[in-house]
């Protein structure tokens, strides 16, 4: 997702709290809030996996390769495009999405997400 997609999802979540935009399929807006949900899970382990990448070494010790280490660092933190920054905005991104799903659901539903997810589950364990 590139920056013009955050600030996309950011204008619509800002739309859905005004009331001027949300999906008029309740079960639509559910599924597509917890498919949200799974996705920030594997993008928040997916971070989690980037930040070994910040553990550079093992290229020797001469100048070039401690400046090859040093440019492996950058691509993997703390710049615009490093690894964990673009991660970082994709879950911005994907929270932005679930927020306008759940937004929609409540005002179709007049219940919060969260509530219907409990209440799923309840119905679906073994009685």
């Amino acid at each position: 997702m590139s920056e013009g997609n955050a600030s996309f999802w950011s204008r619509l979540v800002g739309q859905a709290r005004a009331g001027a935009l949300y999906f008029d399929d309740e079960n639509a807006a559910y599924h597509c809030a917890k498919a949200c949900d799974q996705h920030i899970l594997d993008l928040e382990e997916l971070l989690l996996a980037a930040r070994r990448t910040q553990n550079v070494s093992g290229f020797g010790d001469f100048n070039m390769a401690h400046d090859l280490e040093k440019k492996f660092v950058k691509q993997a933190t703390g710049e615009a495009n490093s690894i964990d920054q673009v991660i970082l905005e994709q879950i911005e991104t994907v929270k932005n999405m679930r927020e306008v799903m759940a937004i929609s659901f409540k005002r179709i539903t007049g219940q919060d997400i969260e509530n219907a997810a409990q209440i799923a589950n309840a119905t679906e364990q073994p009685g």
